[in-house]
């Protein structure tokens, strides 16, 4: 089944894939504070997905960094420890009257992939970078477009698909 924009993995069409079934898994969700009447929208949505992906709630643990500046060293210390198949990184970052918000974002996006690529566990951007609040809304809603939701499928999708490739 389709997730938002994010299509369910499909066994007929051969190959190595991941499932959204995360029975098992151990999964960090770290969530920026700064915007948090937005941030805790995707939160909110990420929840949902534990139990849409079989997660248990008690497999989950929750961390409240900053902002999302500081995201990819609270995302590279968890996916470093060891304790998780999965970290997910859930922000917002809203556009201004300055350049903050390119370095921000840019920062983010870079520190986030750098996080998963020297663990090698999944490091999830669930970084919202918008120019305005009513585009955060339309992306950290209640249904599965939620990319707080999106987030955590993607992460149990991805978990699922390097416990099968050689290395695991």
């Amino acid at each position: 089944m389709a997730v938002g924009s994010l299509p369910a993995p499909d066994p007929g069409v051969g190959g190595v894939q991941g499932s959204h079934d995360g029975t098992g898994l151990r999964l960090a969700v770290v969530t920026a504070r700064w915007n948090d009447h937005l941030t805790g929208r995707l939160l909110v949505g990420a929840r949902r997905a534990y139990s849409h992906c079989n997660v248990a709630h008690e497999a989950v643990t929750e961390v409240w960094a900053p902002g999302s500046f500081e995201l990819p060293l609270v995302c590279l210390q968890l996916a470093s420890s060891g304790e998780f198949d999965a970290v997910v990184a859930l922000g917002v970052v809203v556009r201004g009257e300055t350049t903050h918000y390119d370095l921000v974002s840019e920062a983010a996006a870079v520190g986030i992939r750098q996080a998963s690529e020297a663990t090698g566990v999944p490091v999830i951007f669930g970084v919202l970078t918008t120019e305005n609040e009513e585009q955060v809304m339309a992306r950290a809603g209640e249904g599965p477009t939620n990319k707080g939701f999106e987030a955590v499928v993607t992460a149990v999708e991805m978990a699922t698909l390097l416990r099968q490739l050689p290395g695991a």
